[in-house]
């Protein structure tokens, strides 16, 4: 079980970390100088990150979903759709990220080693998940998966996207959000009408074994 107050003192030296990050990557160095800042021993600030960069970008992530959930939840999510809000929530995480560009960039550098893939999946899966849960969805078949599957997808397009984006307040990238979920939206409407079509088709078995 993890200590809360392990958590609150990684957040401190996660947020402490991120001005030496994009110089010094996800590092030891970089912890280092985060810890003197704060006045928490060296070894203690090490030993909250026994696995080195990998724990630390997984801290960083986790981070970020802590404060893009939180800002969700005090929005007013009863008066917007299913789709409008998961562009909500898409939008917080880039807006949570938006002064972090390069962690997020050496994040992906340290998630793009192939030992990190799995801990890069569980990652995205965290994030993803947690905004489902965040807007609404009690889904339990097989949409359960489904639909973290195409957010991911979703998530991970929008994050390159958004790492070269130099567009005022990342207008661009809220745009490239807005064109997904749309393509998505239109999609899931398409195979429904499809669904919906073939059900009032006449089965075909029935030309093949006609009643008796």
């Amino acid at each position: 079980m993890k200590s809360p107050l392990a958590e609150a003192e990684r957040d401190r030296l996660i947020e402490a970390m991120l001005p030496d990050v994009p110089f010094d990557g996800w590092s030891h160095r970089a912890l280092r100088a985060a810890a003197g800042r704060l006045g928490i021993p060296a070894g203690e600030a090490v030993a909250l990150f026994r696995g080195g960069s990998a724990d630390l970008v997984a801290a960083f992530s986790r981070w970020a979903d802590r404060r893009m959930l939180a800002r969700l939840e005090d929005a007013a999510l009863s008066e917007l759709r299913l789709s409008e809000r998961i562009e909500l929530a898409l939008r917080l995480r880039i807006e949570t990220l938006a002064p972090s560009r390069e962690a997020v960039r050496r994040s992906l550098s340290v998630l793009a080693l192939p030992y990190n893939a799995p801990l890069g999946m569980l990652l995205l899966y965290e994030t993803v998940d947690g905004i489902w849960y965040a807007v609404g969805d009690a889904s339990t078949d097989f949409s359960f998966y489904t639909k973290r599957a195409t957010l991911a997808g979703i998530l991970a397009a929008a994050t390159l996207y958004w790492l070269e984006d130099r567009s005022p307040e990342s207008a661009d990238t809220l745009a490239f959000i807005k064109r997904r979920l749309a393509d998505l939206h239109r999609l899931t409407n398409l195979r429904g009408r499809f669904r919906s079509a073939a059900d009032r088709m006449p089965n075909p078995a029935r030309l093949l074994h006609p009643p008796r």
